[in-house]
């Protein structure tokens, strides 16, 4: 079954994370970008209408942008990240929609918090290790990632590939 999802494109990371990210990542491979994830899983993709667009679009204009940086690796067991600062902006806009969507909760209920981040490997403990290490490294000798929050990009998979669907700006 087709899906969709509400992300923050992080341009500013792909030039870090990309080959990692294409290594260790299936969502990679299927066109994913880097990305901060707001609402995963969202609806089926031909269920979006006009009247779906225009919620989501209501919602997220009433956030303001934002300015975040991407300095710290962090990991769950099988999966790093790369940690976003601030992180409440990312929970303010997940928290938003899953209120306006209420059929549509974060990674459909299963984690009690929410915590935001920039998956770059995912499925294998000991490759998340290794990531890990080499993800500081390339941190400690370029710095951190700074990037600004303007839009939250809808994606859908109804071709197996992921691709962008619809573009919601933030307040400016």
């Amino acid at each position: 079954m087709a899906q969709s999802g509400l992300i923050v494109r992080v341009q500013e990371a792909e030039v870090l994370v990309d080959d990692l990210r294409l290594l260790h990542t299936e969502a990679a491979q299927l066109g994913v970008p880097a990305h901060i994830t707001v609402l995963f899983p969202f609806m089926a993709p031909e269920c979006v209408d006009g009247a779906v667009v225009a919620r989501i679009g209501a919602t997220l204009g009433a956030h303001r942008a934002f300015e975040f940086s991407l300095a710290t690796v962090g990991r769950f067991p099988a999966t790093t990240f790369l940690a976003p600062e601030p992180a409440a902006p990312f929970v303010a806009l997940t928290d938003a929609l899953a209120r306006e969507f209420p059929q549509h909760p974060p990674f459909e209920g299963e984690f009690a918090q929410v915590i935001p981040h920039l998956t770059v490997a995912h499925g294998d403990e000991s490759i998340a290790a290794m990531v890990e290490r080499d993800l500081a490294a390339r941190l400690a000798a370029r710095g951190p990632v700074r990037s600004r929050c303007e839009a939250i990009e809808l994606y859908e998979n109804a071709t197996g590939r992921w691709r962008p669907m619809r573009r919601f700006e933030l307040a400016r």
